[in-house]
């Protein structure tokens, strides 16, 4: 039994706690007057400190990085001398690698399941329940094949998770109360992370380059068998839009790449309203990426000169910004540490008595506003020189990676998504000489944009072999496939034909007219 002097103490504690308990969404009964409402709610209240103490270890653990699931994801196991760490599951970790690597060579959700499947691999749940987790088995005792039949989200599970690039995951659904049981997904950019807490099955270039497909909008290949291994890659320069391949039906080729260009598919869906076509032929394309990736390669093992120069191009501005930058940087931290001096003698002042409240405060004001502007300005400082240090980095990553191309003879989706993040593609301009002229700007991975390219694209009919005119004889180059006629005979022709059709129609009007006076004579 509580005393009167207690339950008038824990009167005072529990209004004052369920007042701070309705703020944060509990309810509260209409009456709370008698001991019963009392102790419910000093139940609820040790429930939410509980529940509170609980979240907050569990979230340190998480940050020191160490892993929480009951069981270890699939491609890993628990670390037998410490259980909240991963190691590699030799078992299985080709088959997340396999999945990795179909990706980057631009293969879709859908084609890597059908592969996986092919190769009759123990799916994810089957896998755990063969390795004695409960709960599984259920879902293969009507049917034992079930064992070996991917589901998409499967692959696409693996593909979106962190921890095979070695980074811890978490708090990706998150309840909004101890009581709710509603917990809703949150997206893979909103997830938190913690980097390198174990060996990664992937390196963490090949998972980011993963996800950048993921989210593009890709059609591997089309009806005519044309692989685009530019799906993703390839935009307009001027509004931003993807350039989606498109067949040229009319053409006849024995290459499918010769019946392939790429047009703006704003353009394609809108008009002229929106954007212009910005057609690129793909073998035009094709060459112009493979040429540079080589003019790169080659530089990158043969020309060091060539390498400096661009080196000292792409940095040059950053270097001298970021020495300027560390100059502000040493001021700002030496004005930092003056204010805290002059903080601690303005405070010694104001316990002394040397200087009044009012100025106390004044100054004390004075310098704290100083202070927040000098630390916001030093973040900004800071920010910046790690991207100019990242950017130099990025230089020497860029040419390690390259040099493995030397020599390149064939495009493919792996190497495009390994080197290149996007390419634009401008709108073809006509020279002063009657020439024509595109410009492709690369933006390769770890540098960004080095140098536009410039092509004289290819005319349509070009690969098109020298034909007679069945009307005349005479040689001519066919403009499509299905071409007969030479220029000459082709508009004689048409206008002939264009004159037929007049007078067909012409010969249908009167017969109209004929028979409807007939008719109009048989009512009379």
């Amino acid at each position: 039994m509580l005393k009167i002097g207690e339950f008038s103490v824990l009167s005072q504690i529990s209004i004052h706690m369920l007042r701070h308990y309705d703020e944060i969404g509990l309810l509260i009964p209409e009456h709370v007057d008698d001991f019963t409402g009392y102790r419910y709610y000093i139940n609820e209240m040790y429930s939410a400190d509980v529940s509170v103490k609980i979240k907050s270890a569990y979230r340190a653990r998480f940050q020191q990085g160490k892993f929480m699931g009951t069981y270890a994801p699939y491609g890993y196991v628990k670390d037998p001398a410490d259980h909240n760490h991963l190691l590699i599951d030799d078992k299985v970790a080709h088959v997340v690698r396999e999945i990795f690597d179909l990706a980057l060579a631009g293969n879709g959700i859908a084609k890597i399941r059908k592969h996986i499947n092919k190769q009759h691999v123990l799916r994810p749940a089957a896998y755990a329940a063969e390795q004695g987790v409960t709960g599984y088995e259920r879902y293969f005792e009507d049917n034992e094949e079930n064992r070996y039949i991917w589901s998409e989200n499967s692959v696409r599970g693996i593909l979106r998770s962190p921890i095979y690039a070695g980074n811890l995951a978490g708090y990706k659904r998150i309840a909004a109360n101890m009581k709710s049981k509603k917990r809703p997904s949150k997206l893979p950019e909103e997830w938190e992370v913690i980097p390198d807490t174990h060996e990664g099955i992937v390196t963490q270039e090949e998972f980011d380059t993963v996800q950048q497909l993921m989210t593009s909008r890709r059609r591997e290949q089309n009806a005519g068998g044309f692989k685009n291994i530019f799906a993703g890659v390839i935009k307009c320069a001027d509004c931003g839009y993807a350039l989606r391949a498109m067949n040229a039906n009319r053409r006849k080729r024995p290459d499918v790449i010769d019946c392939v260009l790429y047009s703006c598919n704003n353009y394609a869906r809108y008009g002229r309203s929106e954007c212009t076509p910005h057609n690129i032929e793909a073998r035009d394309l094709f060459n112009a990426v493979l040429a540079d990736i080589n003019r790169f390669a080659d530089m990158a093992v043969n020309d060091e000169r060539a390498v400096r120069a661009i080196e000292k191009r792409l940095t040059e501005t950053d270097q001298s910004k970021a020495k300027a930058m560390e100059k502000e940087q040493k001021k700002l931290n030496k004005r930092l540490a003056e204010l805290d001096r002059l903080f601690s003698s303005l405070y010694e002042d104001k316990v002394m008595e040397r200087i009044t409240e009012r100025n106390f405060e004044m100054m004390s004001g004075k310098y704290q506003k100083e202070q927040l502007e000098i630390e916001a300005r030093l973040k900004e400082v800071t920010e910046t020189l790690n991207e100019s240090y990242e950017k130099s980095q990025g230089i020497r990553d860029f040419l390690s990676l390259i040099r493995n191309y030397q020599g390149l003879k064939e495009l493919d989706a792996t190497v495009v998504n390994a080197l290149i993040d996007k390419i634009l593609v401008s709108e073809r301009e006509k020279m002063a000489d009657g020439t024509v002229r595109q410009e492709i700007k690369i933006y390769y991975k770890f540098i960004g944009f080095v140098g536009e390219l410039h092509i004289t694209p290819t005319k349509r009919w070009t690969a098109l072999p020298v034909k007679h005119c069945t009307v005349c004889g005479v040689e001519y180059v066919p403009g499509s496939g299905i071409s007969k006629y030479c220029p000459v005979c082709a508009k004689k022709i048409q206008r002939e034909r264009g004159i037929e059709g007049k007078r067909r129609s012409r010969e249908r009007k009167r017969q109209v007219y004929i028979e409807l006076s007939a008719k109009n004579d048989r009512l009379i």
